[in-house]
């Protein structure tokens, strides 16, 4: 492992679905920490989250569409206007969100309970 900016982020690009997976992961709310026993998971589809930085801090909205390839994530309700007018979502870096509600699935349950 290198710690040279270059190599780390020749790695990030060039990274395997796994690799990228472990980079889409937001911290959890405190109660959700306390609950689980974790402090941070995978942002998926479906979970509600509350963004922490940025123009869009304090808003809270449900992931509507995770991007692993570009490493972020779209949340609903977070939108900018376009020159024509036209509202596009605007990507969310998961670093910046804190997960405050979660998918429940039979595989989250398997991944909560390790």
């Amino acid at each position: 492992m290198s710690k040279k900016p270059r190599k780390q982020r020749a790695m990030i690009y060039s990274g395997s679905i796994q690799v990228r997976r472990k980079l889409a992961c937001a911290h959890l709310s405190k109660e959700l920490r306390e609950k689980f026993g974790k402090r941070s998971l995978t942002v998926r589809k479906g979970d509600k989250v509350r963004i922490l930085r940025g123009d869009f801090k304090r808003h809270e909205g449900e992931v509507t569409r995770v991007d692993r390839k570009r490493g972020v994530i779209y949340v609903e309700g977070v939108t900018v206007a376009k020159a024509d007018g036209t509202a596009v979502q605007r990507p969310v870096h998961p670093s910046n969100v804190e997960i405050i509600e979660l998918a429940q699935d039979k595989w989250r349950e398997k991944i909560l309970k390790r």
